[in-house]
């Protein structure tokens, strides 16, 4: 017992000791925001600041057309969250519960696509938003986003729908209600936690995107979103440091808070969790 609980405490220890150095570089983010340009140099990898310069964050949100870019990256990420899960929600559930000829074919070919890479296809989709006259718009963007993630969601939602009991539906049939019906007021009310766990992981995507807004609003810089915009603070000469840190922690707050309010949803929705 003695020897069980020396090994459970230095698990502890080093667990507790590598949290700390994963999230070491968000806290000296954060210091470093709050510092001066003085400070930032002579203070080293110190996250705590002499003097609390708060204007920083002010100075950020103006400077670099913060206000406009967090706009922007808001719009993108609500339009690409709710695609995606109109989408995969729908196409899973699809999947789960039909049988239909050449179903593990279209199953095997669009898997492939999860291993293609975003440079293979970026041209012929550029060519595409161009000729849809939708290129240097935020549509673009959200679109190109959304596509990006249908395949990954919809299998989450295939196997989420796949482990509920089917008495469910047969219960609705019964009752008068067709497929469409059963999906919409039974099947999508119980995939909570999958929509928890699908809208995160595409917000967290389309918030941290940069290559894809990148080029597809290269033409019109005011639809920038912020990380692009964090490219602001890098001159040829200079970069200003401080203004850096504190566009970074304004990037990275929305997402985090975002993940603390849903994280017991994307934990159920993971472990595959109905609640009936």
């Amino acid at each position: 017992m003695t020897r069980r609980r020396v090994v459970t405490a230095m698990t502890h220890v080093a667990l507790l000791v590598s949290g700390l150095a994963w999230l070491y570089p968000l806290f000296w983010a954060l210091g470093s925001s709050l510092k001066s340009d003085d400070d930032f140099f002579t203070d080293g990898l110190n996250p705590m600041p002499s003097h609390f310069l708060w204007a920083n964050y002010l100075n950020a949100w103006r400077e670099a057309s913060f206000s406009r870019y967090f706009m922007n990256t808001i719009l993108i990420t609500l339009g690409t969250v709710v695609i995606t899960l109109v989408v995969t929600s729908c196409a899973g559930y699809v999947l789960a519960r039909t049988r239909f000829p050449g179903r593990g074919f279209c199953l095997g070919l669009v898997s492939a696509t999860l291993f293609l890479p975003h440079g293979y296809t970026i041209i012929p989709v550029f060519d595409l938003m161009q000729r849809l006259h939708l290129l240097n718009s935020l549509w673009s963007v959200v679109i190109v986003q959304a596509s990006g993630g249908v395949v990954f969601g919809t299998f989450l939602f295939m196997g989420y729908f796949m482990a509920v009991d089917r008495e469910l539906e047969d219960a609705a049939q019964v009752d008068g209600a067709n497929f469409h019906q059963t999906f919409a007021r039974i099947m999508l009310p119980l995939s909570g936690p999958m929509l928890a766990t699908v809208g995160l992981f595409t917000a967290i995507t389309a918030w941290n995107s940069f290559f894809i807004p990148l080029v597809f609003t290269l033409g019109r810089p005011e639809l920038r979103t912020l990380a692009i915009g964090m490219y602001a603070f890098i001159g040829e000469n200079s970069t200003e440091w401080t203004l850096l840190c504190a566009g970074t922690v304004i990037t990275l707050a929305p997402i985090i808070l975002l993940f603390v309010l849903l994280q017991r949803f994307f934990v159920n929705g993971l472990a595959g969790a109905v609640k009936q």
